[in-house]
């Protein structure tokens, strides 16, 4: 018995693998940080553009963070777990994406040489969630107090999300309808830019002529060509159900004795639906969405009452009809009422392009949701604009919710690394570390803003150090001299709720990392290592296809 007490006790099946220790922390922070090694070179409006080409051929071009984080075909556990906590960051507030993911990654690259000089992880966790709750501290104390009244403010907003994305020229027409969107939908101090904007491409034209619509644009066609092609001071009916003629069940059964009762049966189905048309237009519809069909004959006497229909709209857009036009979704239209119908000054049919017509409702007064129709000679550049206008929508919503904005170009991450670094002379003990481990982490926005423009990152490190030292505590670099200066007075500005969001999701991706010291994974059927491949190496495709 005695010659068994050395035997390997296995707990696993045949084919798991197992890392533990500092070999498990080492493979995860190298995966994460490579994924912040993709994002960084594209963080300001310098940064370069990721061409990301995916099984089909189909090709993206952009320097969006979360763009290029939806396209990755990503395989490592952890990197999945640092892209989910930067998806977070943009569900939060629409941007800051790139910022929150370069931030983790300096922070594991920092913690990687505490951990290899015998610093517990567990230390370095607890001293970045001190830093970070002073980083807000810090943040909250340079932020600046705006109102929905300041415009100018709002616009330099917009404009500052808007640059990088390559459409810079239109950014001053793109920044005004971002700022009229925001106000149309805010309510009670909210804005819902998820569920009440909504974008509509449409191939061909300038970019110059993107408007936004207080309305609603809709992929239909009017269901009859005898319908008028438009109407003025327009009430619309928004109708969940349908009208046409119901097919019968399997095992339903008709008795037809005669022509005659033929005749008289299709009459009765007919009569139905008339009567169903005459009640809406009874009431002043004159415009009518069907969620289901429009059959022929309901067809036939809308057109005959001078109504715009449409069938098949989704149940997405009628709940967007509904919130643009004022009006209610009704299932049954005997019983429709006057005040159940939408209001909107002007719904007609228009020819976009060559050959495609769709459906504008435009003027809808007190509108809570708007349409952006982006307009664009390529499908490149309107997905680019879309972009630009998704994230100042973002930008300008966050602040008009939080009321709050701190100074760009890399001056809040300068003055909060300045202001840890004092903090941690406060300290005693390994925490300390950890506290300048985040500074110098997050002093890495402000250095990748200065390489992606083509400046020494150290040179420009020092003069912004310099600045704060001297209290200019709003000063960042300007992108085109690489010098330090007043980020407020040249309009450079940003919310505040991004900066803090994008901290707190880095240091929760950096610290969920840390705290992992045993990876256990099953066998993966079907797939072997490569040779001189670890089995734990998660990694078995490419992070992003080879022609990027």
């Amino acid at each position: 018995m005695a010659g068994l007490t050395n035997a390997p006790i296995l707990i696993l099946k045949e084919g798991h693998t197992r890392e533990t220790g500092k070999d498990a922390q080492r493979r995860n922070i190298h995966a994460a940080k490579a994924v912040a090694d993709v994002l960084k070179t594209t963080l300001g409006p310098k940064g370069m553009d990721k061409m990301m080409v995916d099984g089909t051929g189909d090709i993206v071009i952009t320097n969006d963070g979360a763009t290029i984080l939806r396209e990755m075909d990503i395989e490592h556990p952890v990197a999945k777990m640092i892209v989910e906590v930067a998806r977070a960051q943009e569900d939060e507030v629409g941007d800051g994406t790139t910022s929150a993911v370069v931030i983790a990654g300096g922070l594991l690259e920092n913690a990687e040489e505490l951990i290899n000089i015998g610093v517990h992880p567990t230390v370095i966790v607890m001293g970045y969630k001190a830093a970070q709750n002073k980083a807000y501290e810090f943040l909250e104390e340079m932020a600046v107090a705006v109102s929905k009244e300041d415009l100018g403010v709002l616009k330099k907003i917009a404009e500052t999300a808007m640059t990088g994305k390559g459409i810079e020229i239109f950014k001053d027409m793109l920044s005004d309808i971002c700022i009229d969107a925001a106000a149309a939908i805010e309510e009670d101090g909210k804005v819902d830019v998820e569920e009440r904007v909504k974008f509509v491409k449409i191939s061909g034209g300038s970019v110059k002529e993107t408007v936004l619509i207080h309305g609603v644009v809709l992929d239909k066609e009017r269901l009859n060509p005898d319908m008028p092609k438009k109407i003025e001071g327009a009430k619309i009916a928004l109708l969940d159900s349908t009208l046409e003629l119901k097919k019968l069940s399997t095992d339903a059964k008709v008795t037809i004795s005669s022509p005659e009762s033929l005749s008289s049966f299709r009459e009765g189905e007919d009569e139905v639906l008339k009567e169903k048309v005459e009640a809406m237009a009874k009431v002043g519809a004159n415009v009518v969405f069907c969620k289901q069909g429009i059959g022929a004959y309901a067809s036939r006497y809308l057109a005959n009452y001078g109504i715009i229909a449409a069938r098949r709209v989704s149940d997405e857009d009628l709940k967007f009809m509904a919130l643009a036009t004022g009006g209610k979704i009704v299932t049954d239209p005997l019983e429709m009422r006057e005040e159940d119908l939408g209001a909107a000054d002007l719904v007609g049919e228009k020819k976009v392009g060559k050959e495609k017509k769709m459906i504008f409702v435009e003027g809808c007064h007190g509108a809570r949701a708007v349409t952006a129709v982006v307009h664009g000679s390529s499908e490149q550049l309107r997905d680019n604009v879309e972009r630009a206008l998704e994230d100042a929508l973002w930008s300008v919503a966050t602040v008009l919710e939080s009321k709050k904005i701190v100074p760009g170009g890399g001056a809040p991450e300068i003055e909060v690394a300045e202001r840890l670094r004092q903090y941690a002379t406060t300290i005693t003990g390994r925490d300390q570390l950890a506290v300048r481990a985040f500074a110098d982490a997050v002093e890495e926005i402000p250095v990748n803003l200065a390489e992606n423009a083509g400046f020494d990152s150290i040179d420009v490190l020092v003069g912004l150090r310099s600045s704060h030292g001297a209290g200019n505590k709003g000063y960042g670099l300007d992108i085109n001299t690489g010098k330090a200066a007043d980020m407020m007075a040249q309009g450079v500005v940003e919310p505040l709720k991004v900066k803090t969001q994008a901290i707190k999701s880095g240091t929760a991706a950096a610290t969920l990392v840390l705290r992992v010291d045993d990876v256990i994974a099953a066998k993966v059927e079907g797939l072997k290592p490569k040779p001189g491949q670890s089995p734990h190496d998660y990694t078995r495709r490419p992070m992003m296809p080879p022609m990027m």
